[in-house]
Order: structure tokens, then C-alpha cells, then sequence
């Protein structure tokens, strides 16, 4: 006979399972890894990389870890770099890839980016790149 306040070995076998990969599964959902240097943000279960480059910045599109359609986007992205703020239309360019000209997103920089297009909904991200 088995004591009413007893877990079974199996149960606690399970649980303890369960416990074990739930960070694995958050982690399946959660923002994707940089593939291009840049700074990761998730909204809408879309994950953006926002990237500095010599004319401006790159926001790099992913579904679930996939390269997504950024065909349909369209985009704005402010950065405030110390007391100097720049603006930039963010354009598709190829595939997951929107580009924005003419501003700086450097080290210590901060960038809101709100993209349309993505779904009923603006979606709206904050970066802030490393020092």
C-alpha cells in the first residue's frame, strides 16, 4: 500500500523531466541568436537583428530560426546616439533584409524600430547596441 501523500516514482520521474526541458522549450520560442552581429528583439513571434552598417542600419527578419518575407514590411527606425538623434525610412531590400540610410546605430547607441506589414498591428521594438 502506498502512503495518500506520496508522489509515485513515475510522476515525480515525469515532473522532474518536465522541469528539466522547460527552459528548452522557452528557449524554442524566445528571440533567435545574431547571425549578423547585431542586437536581437522579438515581437509577434518574429525575431528582428538589427545591425549597423557604413551607410546606415540593417533589420534582418526571422520566423522561428527561418529567413521570413520581409517583401510585405515597411519600417521606421529612430536612433539616439548620446544627444544626437537620427530617423530613417526602413525599405525592403532582399529577402529577410530592410535597410535604412543616413542614420548611425553604433556603440552605445539606442534605436526604436516600428515595422508594418507583419500583421493586423504595428509591431514596435526597442535596441540598444553595446558599448
Amino acid at each position: 500500500m502506498t502512503h495518500p501523500n506520496r508522489i509515485p516514482v513515475a510522476l515525480s520521474s515525469l515532473l522532474l523531466a518536465a522541469h528539466l526541458l522547460a527552459p528548452l522549450a522557452a528557449r524554442a520560442h524566445g528571440a533567435a541568436e545574431p547571425r549578423h552581429g547585431g542586437v536581437v528583439q522579438t515581437a509577434a513571434d518574429l525575431s528582428f537583428e538589427l545591425v549597423g552598417t557604413p551607410a546606415g542600419a540593417a533589420l534582418y527578419v526571422l520566423d522561428h530560426d527561418a529567413a521570413y518575407d520581409a517583401s510585405k514590411l515597411v519600417g521606421r527606425i529612430t536612433v539616439l546616439n548620446g544627444a544626437r538623434k537620427s530617423e530613417a525610412a526602413l525599405r525592403f531590400v532582399a529577402g529577410n533584409r530592410l535597410e535604412a540610410a543616413g542614420v548611425a546605430f553604433g556603440p552605445g547607441a539606442k534605436a526604436v524600430v516600428l515595422v508594418n506589414g507583419a500583421g493586423p498591428t504595428p509591431l514596435s521594438m526597442r535596441f540598444a547596441a553595446a558599448k
